[in-house]
């Protein structure tokens, strides 16, 4: 994703208000994440993930958003 600095600004502002996050600590956390994306469904995490039923199109529809963000005009 790019974004300008506003538009950073603006995704802040939304997830401060509608994204809950938490974390625990552990001394390997690779093997806990590995762990939870083959037990929890998470379709929006790629990463070692390609066995979730949204995986393909999800890689597709960033590819083809990252490439017409790049042909669309910076705006300020």
């Amino acid at each position: 994703m790019t974004l300008t600095p506003k538009g950073e600004a603006k995704l802040s502002a939304w997830m401060a208000e509608n994204a809950f996050v938490t974390w625990i600590e552990h001394p390997e956390p690779w093997q806990l994440e590995a762990e939870l994306i083959a037990s929890v469904p998470l379709p929006l995490n790629l990463d070692q993930n390609a066995h979730h039923e949204f995986h393909g199109a999800l890689t597709a529809l960033r590819r083809e958003a990252k490439q017409r963000a790049r042909e669309l005009p910076i705006y300020s």
